[in-house]
């Protein structure tokens, strides 16, 4: 007779058995009727699903052919046991699905050729048995990793296992952009190193076993955060998941679980991370639960609701030596926060820990999942059994509309389905797709019933409060149908809408081997699939519909990885009037014109991954996020991000309307550029806005109703305004100031004598950054673009590329194939003095006065570049100046002076911290160390030695880099310098306006 604890035990595992065997059923049980899919069939393509068959070779074929024949779509796969052998390279917008009562298993066999030792110069030092790439059209063609422009990949209800004897062997490299993502994956790593190498948008139901690590990963490759719910980790030796980036890997997560392994999430390198945890559960973790780096503004870790069972260490902080710990058993964190904190609007931000915990009697339930089951597919019912055509030319509207009023299932296989009257669900239906370009519901243009003038008219609507889903479909309204919304949705909060495109200009792919369309030609581009039209004006297409994601009228449910990225829809998503519950989970949002997302009246939402793109052509005006009488919300890695190739200003990211009790974890607004937003938030009724542009906590309380009143703050005095983006700053030996406005072209003087501002040029020259040598001649450094058509010695003329432009991100995308020269003039006469400053050898200069060196640099390689010794160097008109000659002075805001056998101080843009570096004899530089833990574009020191840092505001720090005080300025300051009649007076070039203040 078996006693009590060996009933448990085998309650317990019974328990156990079934519980992993749910979470590992197949999502799919039945193979899909989809007459536009392949499916690795033996029938088809002879291979057999036992597992003593190496289908490598014949999978690989059907996927590039796949790819070939129709550029994107669904290959599927039926249930067995597949042997593999070497890497799958799976290009963009394929998906691999499984099916069957059982989830179909790749194994990579063992001793596989090629896994034993890492592929030569990878970057995960690895060999993967599936690889997620742009591109990629046989072994003697160049692999293109995936990337931001790889759409629509997936590998959904296939299960994988790494068999032994594959030390360097990793299941899945996922460096993928929107629509992409894994889901229903179990992986079993085993021996091999990891389960995944490289994020990319969103993971659902995705469970590690074995390995290394589950995850080890650099940033997405777009930088947006990465999302991913309902995951397990399990029995890794090193860490759960380790972040090896340059920061910003940004992983939202919610209900995770991970237990038995020594780390859940470990930063491995010396850089900051974003992460943010909610609902999740660790057990039997020895050495910490968290591992990450000390205080930065842009190390942002966010924890909530985080049950911890054996994990005496919950976080460890590096460089500090320091721990967080709770000595119970069992905890539960109910909040962790660690990074840089705003208590509401109108306060210092103040770096600091929140650990707030609960010792726990009984460890909680294993999370509920997060994210609704789709139906059984028993229940689904094919539209095109019932007549649709799909073809992007048949008129499918009552086929439709009787299935929506007939049928609970409705599943939509891959084509494009044309409608031409608004579509209503009833109370519980259910539109399945699993590709949303391949599947596609679409308008064409000026379509009657969504044209003309009046309110708005949906393509797709929901039933109010009803519990629909919509999943894998995109909605295209076209370019022209004026009163056109691509979904309304008034479904309550047990409906769900997932892997939907609202499709228009971004993100459009052609069928089969048709040639892509530029989106950035000559004229605006209709979006229609199939009607490459090119109307007369460039932007005449572009914000002429309504939204294209409407929930409104007590709408709620979960939105999950979806993408609104039209430019003929006044914005991608619109919540209006609704205190129904929603929660969004990665959510694109790009290139609109005016406005990205809005809020109205709308209380009770949480936003995960909400992540927003503005474009150069579209986007210079746009207003990314509007709060408009809100309460009760909350925004968890919410990224601001505008275009490298942006040129304008901006002056905030979001606007914030009589709202109250708002809670943002993990904000980062950002750009490679200087443009970057001036403000990521600003408060109308108030007029206080959010300087840092890098916070893990600030909370809008929304008891202020009145604007600040009063003098400008720390007696600060608005000597100039008007400008679009002054920068540059510099002064002469009488205290005469000069600065720039780059776009613009201009560059201008205060005088000391006069106590106003001239402009002293307007040449065609565009400006980066002001200096000025010993004898006073005004040193520019300028931007020169090689003439169209001027031959240099037969040739047309070029710049040469400079070697220290690698490490920066802003070296590309359109950031090459200029030079930065200097050239002087002498400030009293400059048309007739101005001459471009010669180079000379670095080794060669002489009688070395001074260095003009970049105040500020966007690096990630900072160190390494601060020490850097360039080839040449431009001279000044004295003869002791000299400006070394860096790829930095392109993006720098100014240049800051540095003398031999000093130090001068350099700012870290990328990780936002001041550096003081060495200046030798002969003007090498070295002895890169961080001072001060603030940063953005320009520093200056007064006669005692404190440093003065703009960051968001004015930062002084004592020479132990500890601050003393802050000078608040009305404007985002950029540049700073020391001037005036007797060099106390600080000026501050702020944007639009010139500032100064005394500084006694």
């Amino acid at each position: 007779m078996m006693n009590l604890k060996t009933i448990w035990a085998i309650s317990f595992f019974l328990w156990l058995s079934y519980t992993l065997q749910a979470q590992s059923v197949s999502v799919y049980t039945e193979k899909p009727d989809d007459d536009e899919a392949v499916f690795f069939t033996g029938e088809q393509f002879g291979v057999r699903n036992d597992g003593s068959m190496d289908v490598s070779d014949i999978l690989q074929k059907a996927i590039i052919d796949l790819k070939n024949t129709r550029n994107f779509g669904i290959l599927f796969i039926p249930e067995g046991t597949y042997k593999l052998t070497k890497t799958i390279y799976i290009p963009k917008a394929i998906r691999l699905i499984g099916y069957g009562s059982t989830r179909p298993e790749f194994i990579l066999a063992a001793n596989s050729p090629g896994f034993q030792q890492p592929r030569a110069g990878d970057k995960g030092a690895a060999n993967y048995l599936f690889w997620f790439v742009d591109r990629y059209e046989g072994d003697d063609e160049e692999i293109r990793d995936a990337g931001a422009g790889t759409f629509y990949s997936a590998l959904s209800n296939v299960n994988l296992r790494i068999a032994d004897g594959n030390p360097s062997a990793v299941a899945l490299r996922t460096h993928f952009a929107q629509h992409s993502f894994i889901s229903h994956v179990d992986i079993h790593a085993g021996t091999g190193k990891a389960g995944l190498y490289d994020v990319g948008n969103e993971m659902e139901n995705v469970r590690f076993y074995g390995g290394d690590y589950g995850i080890y990963t650099t940033k997405t490759s777009p930088g947006w955060p990465m999302m991913m719910v309902d995951t397990y980790f399990e029995g890794q030796r090193k860490a759960a998941i380790a972040t090896m980036a340059i920061g910003d890997v940004g992983l939202t997560i919610v209900n995770m679980e991970a237990k038995n392994t020594p780390v859940v999430i470990e930063a491995t390198h010396a850089f900051p991370d974003k992460i943010f945890l909610e609902n999740c559960r660790f057990e039997n973790i020895s050495r910490s639960a968290l591992v990450f780096n000390e205080y930065n503004a842009k190390n942002q870790i966010s924890a909530l609701q985080v049950a911890c069972r054996n994990v005496p260490v919950f976080a460890t902080i590096k460089g500090t030596d320091s721990t967080i710990t709770r000595s119970d058993n069992m905890y539960r964190v109910n909040r962790f926060v660690y990074g840089l904190h705003i208590a509401d609007l109108g306060t210092d931000a103040q770096y600091q820990t929140i650990f707030e915990t609960e010792a726990l009697s009984r460890f909680p339930e294993r999370p509920v999942k997060e994210i609704p089951d789709l139906p059984p597919m028993s229940e689904w019912v094919n539209i095109k059994a019932l007549g649709a055509v799909g073809d992007g030319v048949t008129d499918d509207t009552e086929v439709f509309r009787k299935a929506l009023a007939t049928h609970r299932t409705i599943y939509v296989p891959q084509g494009w389905y044309v409608i031409s009257e608004p579509l209503k669900m009833d109370g519980s239906t259910k539109l399945i797709g699993l590709h949303p370009f391949a599947t596609q519901l679409m308008l064409k243009e000026s379509t009657l019933a969504f044209s003309g003038f009046g309110g708005p008219v949906a393509l797709l609507e929901s039933a109010s409060g009803g519990q629909n889903m919509l999943n894998g479909i995109g909605l295209n309204t076209g370019a022209y149908n004026y009163r056109a919304v691509g979904l309304k949705w008034t479904a309550g909060a047990d409906s769900y809408v997932n892997d939907v495109k609202f499709v228009g200009g971004h993100g459009t792919m052609p069928k089969g081997n048709a040639p892509q369309q530029a989106y950035a030609n000559a004229g605006a581009r209709i979006s229609t699939p199939g009607q490459p039209v090119v109307l007369p004006g460039m932007d005449a297409a572009w914000d002429n519909q309504y939204w294209s994601f409407w929930v409104t009228n007590g709408g709620g449910g979960i939105f999950k990885d979806i993408w609104t990225a039209s430019t003929y829809n006044a914005s991608g998503l619109y919540v209006s009037n609704t205190e129904t519950p929603g929660k969004i989970y990665a959510m694109s949002l790009e290139h609109h014109v005016r406005n990205e997302a809005r809020f109205n009246n709308v209380a009770n939402w949480k936003m995960y991954a909400f992540q927003f793109e503005e474009e150069s052509r579209e986007g210079h005006d746009v207003l990314p996020l509007e709060l408009v009488n809100c309460r009760d919300l909350m925004f968890a890695h919410l990224y601001f991000f505008r275009v490298i190739r942006m040129v304008k200003p901006a002056p905030y990211s979001a606007r914030t309307w009589n709202c109250e009790n708002l809670t943002f974890y993990n904000v980062h607004n950002y750009s490679q550029i200087k443009y970057t937003t001036n403000v990521p938030i600003y408060d109308v009724n108030t007029g206080m806005d959010v300087r840092p542009w890098e916070f893990s906590m600030l909370h809008i309380k929304g008891n202020r109703c009145q604007p600040p009143t009063g003098p400008a703050p720390e007696g600060i005095r608005q000597v100039a305004t008007g400008f679009e983006f002054a920068e540059g700053i510099t002064r002469d030996s009488r205290g005469n100031i000069y600065f720039s406005d780059h776009r613009l072209r201009r560059i201008y003087k205060w005088s000391v004598a006069t106590e106003s501002v001239s402009l002293v040029a307007d040449f065609p020259w565009k400006p980066l950054s002001l200096g000025v040598d010993t004898k006073d001649n005004l040193l520019v450094v300028f931007r020169y673009d090689p003439q169209p058509g001027y031959l240099v010695n037969g040739e047309q003329e070029t710049v040469p590329a400079l070697p220290d432009a690698a490490g920066t991100s802003f070296s590309g995308w359109g950031n090459s194939g200029f030079a930065s020269w200097v050239y002087s003039v002498d400030p009293d006469n400059p048309d007739e003095s101005i001459r471009l400053l010669p180079k000379v050898r670095y080794g060669a200069m002489k009688n070395i006065h001074k260095l003009l060196l970049p105040a500020n640099r966007w690096r990630m390689n900072f160190e390494e570049v601060s020490v850097f010794t360039p080839e040449y160097a431009f001279a000044a008109p004295d003869g002791v100046t000299y400006i070394p000659e860096f790829y930095d002075l392109a993006r720098a805001t100014g240049v800051v002076e540095a003398f031999p056998g000093k130090n001068y101080y350099s700012t870290d843009e990328y990780y936002k911290k001041v550096a003081r570096v060495a200046v030798g004899a002969d003007g090498t530089f070295n002895d890169v160390s961080y001072v001060i833990n603030r940063g953005e574009f320009s520093t200056v020191t007064d006669d005692a030695g404190n440093v003065y840092v703009a960051d968001g505001q004015i930062h002084v720090y004592n020479p132990a880099g500890e601050r003393i005080r802050t000078i608040d300025v009305p404007e985002r300051p950029a540049t700073l310098i020391f001037g005036g009649k007797d060099n106390k007076t600080l000026f501050i070039t702020a944007r639009s306006s010139l500032y100064s203040i005394h500084i006694p």
